[in-house]
């Protein structure tokens, strides 16, 4: 009976061990496809020497969450890094937004690209509670775009609100006023 007992156990341990390389492989290729597939997204500016050697008008530890095309929240964009959730910091200076993160390329938004910025719930696979995200929607190439972040402490959030707000010039930008 043992025999049989332990029979069962280390065909339901190979089937599961199966199913689990299974199931990452798929995982893999389709991120891989995914990437293929956004290859006209263009590469986000580096961070120029300037705006790291400057003091921020703002910042805030926290999570890069991902960024998304448009502002449909669960189309995250895969290549560039742009798609993996790390550490980060935002800081917002006169000339844009610095995204500083750990393990990835840094990301700089300019000034003359973003659009909009608001709160949200979540995107792409983070779900927090309400208005627990920053959202900033911005021009990457001619794709709009939309980068969450978390920032680590909620004190944090409404004065990077308030500096990422000031930077967007509602007479520049008119279609904000229509989106509000």
């Amino acid at each position: 009976m043992n025999d049989d007992f332990s029979a069962e156990y280390t065909l339901i341990g190979i089937l599961t061990g199966i199913g689990l390389v299974v199931f990452a492989v798929l995982m893999w290729w389709g991120w891989r496809h995914r990437k293929r597939r956004q290859q006209d997204v263009a590469a986000p500016a580096a961070v120029p020497a300037a705006v790291l050697a400057a003091e921020p008008l703002a910042g805030a530890e926290g999570m890069y969450v991902s960024t998304v095309r448009g502002q449909d929240y669960l189309d995250r964009i895969a290549v560039h890094g742009l798609g993996l959730r790390t550490n980060a910091r935002l800081e917002v200076h006169g000339s844009g937004v610095a995204l500083l993160r750990e393990g990835s390329p840094n990301l700089f938004l300019p000034r003359a690209d973003l659009r909009e910025v608001g709160l949200g719930s979540g995107m792409s696979g983070k779900f927090v509670e309400k208005d627990g995200l920053v959202l900033v929607t911005w021009m990457l190439g001619g794709q709009q775009v939309t980068t969450g972040f978390r920032t680590r402490t909620s004190p944090d959030r409404d004065p990077l609100l308030a500096a990422l707000r000031e930077l967007i010039d509602p007479t520049t930008h008119p279609q904000m006023e229509n989106n509000s």
